[in-house]
C-alpha cells in the first residue's frame, strides 16, 4: 500500500510521514496531549525534547502515518512500532469526526496479525474508542512501569 492508495475520509486523506513531517508530527502530539490533560498526565518531557524524540526516534525509526486535510494541514497522527500502536492522536479541533476510525482501519490494514497498545486508566473516552474498534484490555498495572507514573491498561486486538 503506497501513499497514494491510503484510505481518505472526505478531504482528508492519509499518507506516510517521513523525515520532513517531523515537525508536524511533534506539534500534533503535543497540541492533543495538551488538549488531554485530566484523562492523561501532563507530559514529562519538555516540549524541546518531544520534539527531539520525534526526529530523532519516532520518525527516523518507526512507521508514521500522518492525516492532512486538502491544503496540508495536519489533523491525526498514528504511529506504529512493530504490532503496537505507539501514539494515536488527533487534532483537538478534530476529534469526533472519524479520524481516528479511519487511523485504527489503517493499523489493523497494516497490521491484519494484530495489534496492542496502552492507554492510561484514567483516559475512560480512549478505552471506548478502542472497545468499539474491537480491542479488549489484557493486562492493567499500577503505572510503575512507566514514565508518568500513571496506571494504564494494555489492549489487544486479534482478527477473527
Amino acid at each position: 500500500m503506497g501513499p497514494s492508495d491510503a484510505p481518505s475520509l472526505g478531504s482528508a486523506a492519509s499518507r506516510r510521514a517521513g523525515a520532513e513531517d517531523a515537525r508536524a508530527v511533534a506539534d500534533l502530539l503535543i497540541a492533543a496531549r495538551r488538549a488531554a490533560v485530566g484523562a492523561i498526565p501532563t507530559a514529562v518531557h519538555s516540549e524541546a525534547e518531544i520534539r527531539e524524540w520525534v526526529r530523532g526516534v519516532v520518525v527516523a525509526e518507526r512507521e508514521v502515518w500522518l492525516t492532512e486535510d486538502g491544503h496540508q494541514l495536519p489533523l491525526a497522527v498514528l504511529v506504529l512500532d512493530g504490532h503496537w500502536i505507539d501514539q494515536l492522536y488527533v487534532d483537538p479541533a478534530w476529534t469526533g469526526r472519524g479520524l481516528g476510525s479511519q487511523l485504527i482501519e489503517l493499523a489493523k490494514s497494516r497490521r491484519p496479525e494484530g495489534l496492542q497498545l496502552w492507554t492510561f486508566a484514567a483516559n475512560v473516552g480512549a478505552q471506548r474508542f478502542y472497545r468499539r474498534h474491537g480491542f479488549v484490555p489484557v493486562e492493567a498495572t499500577d503505572g510503575s512501569g512507566n514514565e508518568e507514573k500513571a496506571p494504564d491498561i494494555r489492549f489487544a486486538w486479534l482478527p477473527s
